[in-house]
């Protein structure tokens, strides 16, 4: 039970690490275009930002699932 706990935080552990090289690849090798993006998100409706970030939070979920089978 134990090493299955430590496996999902590690796995877990290891998808904020993987988030984090991304995102910071993004900023570092396009931040005109980050900020430019950024500002447009202002005028984006919020429920429209909010079933973007469903929509990529369930898919990556399933992408998830489907590689531990």
């Amino acid at each position: 039970m134990a090493a299955q706990l430590l496996q999902v935080l590690t796995f877990a552990f290891i998808g904020f690490c993987l988030i984090l090289i991304v995102e910071g690849l993004i900023y570092a090798l396009f931040p005109d275009r980050m900020k430019a993006l950024l500002t447009r998100m202002v005028d984006v409706p919020v429920n429209t930002l909010r079933s973007g970030g469903l929509i990529a939070a369930v898919g990556g979920l399933g992408l998830l699932w489907l590689l531990r089978l």
